[in-house]
């Protein structure tokens, strides 16, 4: 490998030594960075230059956001050079009329959602890591978060995208359309890839018109053939209104509420609490939906309990409990997994990861929520206490605890996460030989010496 030159990029900020090793790893890592070098580009004329330095030098570069993803894949070594785009975060155009806003990568995502609220407009995309995650790393690894039942993952929001290649090369397709067939549709090959393709570093997305009002329940049900019912009931009653059916397992539902210091909106004890909520004109008729939607599922023995948010405040009161898992993290190693299947899978599948949890760990807890209604689950496991030398033997356990099962009923071991570092062992339960030969073979031709997020998804 041959040395970069960084004198031709002494224009571009960058963090050092002690600079670099002052920032943790990830969100989920405190452990200190590792780099040779972080740049900290403005433009994406800067990340051109510094990817085609490292490429010429046969450097491996990993990319960074907000550094909340949960499967390691922004992860650097002390070898790597980090290209932060933390400085990128302009927001460079809101078009009233066609409902489209323009921003480059480092955007994070609730400064666009409150920009875009101003103009009276509405970002569908929204998850729990709002506040941190950026556009770039949202597009990179194809978010949903608790709006996908409406308005699909993110992929179904980008009109155009601007990206760097790992040899420095610039494709811009920055075209604000939604119908654009002008040959190949590149923008696609770099929505989900997780870096691996390119260096995402501006997006047009769609807007929506701002919302009205929402409102929300809160109900608890006594099984998961109650959840099944109460889900097509929701889809039949509230049709495209309904933007969200969160579903809480008691036991993760009890310990947050607990944690938190909140009193539960609905008493704990019931084995599952579903939060609904949709997009309405005005508040009241919102509320008159679910209350008749609560009504019914209460008639049919759907729904044993529940609670109307009848505010804003015990709106947010309620997806804090969705959302706030921090008391759960309290107990030490816990780990987090990001799973999806069919609906009618989940129930057995849970059933089935609890049962080996608790051979392998007698004393391991399982903590379960899912945006449900669109087949997502995220599942925390505690093995119990452990010694700090027993961690890796412990997650290699639990990983085949969680991802075992899902080979026989075709589900994914990344919902929404991506496969990063963390799940290249188990990417095969969900892609078959030809389909990874065939990310292989794009990866190869993009980046032929791998030197852009080498390692992540899968090794060459």
């Amino acid at each position: 490998m041959a040395s970069v030159s960084f004198a031709q990029l002494s224009d571009i900020a960058r963090l050092e030594e002690d600079d670099v090793s002052s920032r943790a790893t990830s969100y989920w890592n405190p452990e200190p960075l590792q780099a040779r070098v972080v740049f900290l580009p403005r433009s994406t004329r800067d990340v051109s230059r510094i990817l085609k330095a490292c490429h010429d030098a046969d450097q491996t570069v990993v990319v960074q956001g907000g550094r909340t993803g949960c499967a390691a894949g922004a992860d650097s070594r002390h070898s790597d050079i980090v290209i932060s785009l933390e400085r990128m975060n302009r927001i460079q155009k809101i078009d009233d009329v066609a409902m489209t806003v323009e921003v480059e990568a480092g955007v994070v995502l609730e400064t666009l959602q409150n920009a875009v609220a101003e103009h009276d407009l509405f970002l569908p995309l929204d998850l729990g890591a709002r506040g941190s995650c950026t556009i770039g790393g949202n597009i990179a690894t194809n978010a949903g978060g608790v709006n996908v039942i409406r308005y699909g993952m993110i992929r179904n929001l980008v009109l155009g995208l601007e990206a760097v290649l790992p040899d420095g090369r610039i494709v811009s397709s920055m075209q604000p359309m939604l119908k654009n067939n002008a040959g190949y549709d590149l923008k696609q090959l770099f929505i989900g890839t997780e870096g691996t393709l390119g260096v995402v570093t501006r997006a047009v997305l769609r807007l929506e018109p701002a919302v009205g009002d929402r409102a929300t329940v809160l109900t608890a049900l006594p099984s998961f053939e109650a959840v099944s019912t109460l889900l097509r009931l929701s889809k039949a009653r509230l049709g495209a209104g309904l933007t969200s059916f969160e579903l809480m397992w008691g036991e993760y539902y009890a310990v947050v509420s607990e944690g938190l210091g909140i009193r539960p909106p609905t008493p704990t004890g019931r084995p599952y609490y579903a939060l609904i909520e949709i997009e309405c004109a005005e508040a009241r008729a919102g509320h008159d939906a679910l209350l008749a939607l609560f009504e019914e599922g209460t008639e049919i023995g759907a729904i044993e309990d529940g609670a109307l948010a009848q505010s804003e405040k015990e709106r947010l009161e309620i997806w804090r409990i969705r959302d706030d898992f921090e008391p759960i993290l309290r107990k030490k190693p816990v780990y987090l997994y990001d799973v999806s299947m069919s609906v009618n899978a989940m129930d057995s599948y849970v059933a089935e990861v609890r049962a080996r949890l608790a051979t392998a760990f007698p004393d391991s807890e399982l903590h379960v929520f899912g945006h449900i209604g669109d087949g997502n689950l995220h599942l925390f496991a505690h093995p119990g206490k452990i010694d700090v030398t027993q961690h890796e033997a412990a997650r290699s356990s639990v990983d085949r605890c969680v991802y075992e099962p899902l080979k026989p009923i075709e589900g994914s071991v990344s919902a929404e996460h991506g496969i990063g570092r963390e799940k290249k062992p188990w990417l095969s339960v969900s892609r078959s030989a030809t389909e990874i030969d065939v990310m292989k073979s794009l990866k190869r031709t993009f980046d032929p010496k791998n030197v852009l997020n080498p390692g992540v998804v899968f090794d060459l």
